[in-house]
């Protein structure tokens, strides 16, 4: 295989987050997040967001991060509100239906949901006889790679506040999501729209880790006891204080994300000039092209990537940037891609 576009966390760590946990190597420090590190890195990403009252909590990955969060936010009874690509639905494999709340979904557009589409799941929820709607789950960016903008996101977030409903944010692609010009949103906006939301360390740079901030203070009561008890409150936590000090310093954490979004529109731009479409528009990391199946395949034998959909007889790939993508792998690609169609259209 000349180079994989699976995803974005195959390669292992930023060099400068290396640097610095080799360096702090041999340091003794307080366990389970009361560390110099942790105490660090949680002040610099409240003041990235400012919001100096927030908590923030280091938690070792994304799924774990998603039903620690939600669990401890809803009662027995109460659901959540998710799109239907929605990765608490389609890839945790039931993590959240296995605490006991069911995920209520809608179809959503370009992998979002719409004020409209949470009022249909409260209108369908009458009575005590059914579950009670309470926390609405989005991603940003989405599972397709889109945004949310700031008027969609305000709408969402007032909606939820008339209807006492929280609004939770995943954010795995947290970087990718607040770089990308389709998104006019910053880091303070969240602290006055949202409850809380998980900034993704796994997927720009970091080793592992993922920072849960805490808008909230009806959230934010005995989090760390929650968190022992699920099995998140790592001992050495001071490895992940470490790495999103590393990234909330000198700006690396929006360096390492705007490559990634960068490096994407370009491999956009030359597929679309071979003359192929994009199921969506390439806003973040992600390109998802529309390929015919027989390039896709004979494409797959030189590439690593997932097929996402079927459109028609074709269909479509995604194609995921890391930071540590190189142009040269890019050019690679779309020299390949060009011969393939060639070779098959005489020229697409």
């Amino acid at each position: 295989m000349k180079y994989s576009f699976r995803n974005d966390y195959s390669e292992l760590v930023h060099p400068l987050i290396l640097d610095a946990l080799k360096n702090a190597g041999t340091a003794q420090l307080d366990g389970y997040g009361l560390d110099v590190f942790c105490r660090d890195a949680a002040e610099l990403i409240k003041e990235k967001f400012k919001a100096p009252d927030a908590d923030v909590h280091f938690i070792s990955g994304g799924t774990l991060t998603n039903l620690l969060v939600i669990s401890s936010a809803l009662r027995p009874h109460e659901s959540v509100i998710a799109v239907q690509t929605g990765h608490i639905f389609v890839h945790e494999t039931g993590a959240i239906e296995a605490t006991g709340h069911k995920v209520c979904t809608r179809t959503g557009y370009d992998g979002k949901l719409a004020v409209s589409d949470i009022e249909s799941v409260l209108d369908e929820h009458e009575d005590e006889h059914m579950v009670k709607p309470r926390l609405v789950y989005i991603s940003q960016s989405t599972e397709g790679g889109t945004v949310y903008n700031k008027a969609e996101l305000t709408a969402i977030s007032e909606f939820c506040r008339s209807n006492e409903l929280y609004l939770y944010v995943d954010g795995a692609r947290f970087g990718a999501a607040l770089n990308t010009t389709a998104c006019d949103l910053e880091y303070a906006d969240f602290a006055r729209l949202v409850d809380a939301v998980f900034v993704g360390g796994t997927k720009n740079g970091a080793l592992f880790g993922e920072a849960v901030v805490i808008f909230n203070d009806a959230l934010k009561p005995d989090f760390r006891y929650l968190m022992k008890q699920r099995g998140a409150l790592l001992a050495k936590s001071s490895a992940m204080g470490l790495q999103f000090k590393a990234l909330f310093t000198d700006g690396l954490y929006d360096k390492l994300a705007r490559q990634s979004n960068e490096t994407a529109s370009y491999l956009a731009g030359g597929i679309q000039a071979l003359g192929y479409k994009l199921l969506f528009e390439a806003q973040t990391n992600f390109v998802v092209p529309v390929l015919p199946t027989d390039i896709s395949q004979k494409m797959g034998e030189l590439y690593g990537f997932y097929e996402w959909a079927k459109v028609e007889s074709d269909v479509a790939v995604r194609l995921v940037i890391s930071w540590a993508t190189e142009k040269s792998a890019v050019d690679e690609f779309l020299a390949d891609l060009k011969g393939l169609t060639a070779v098959t259209f005489g020229g697409k």
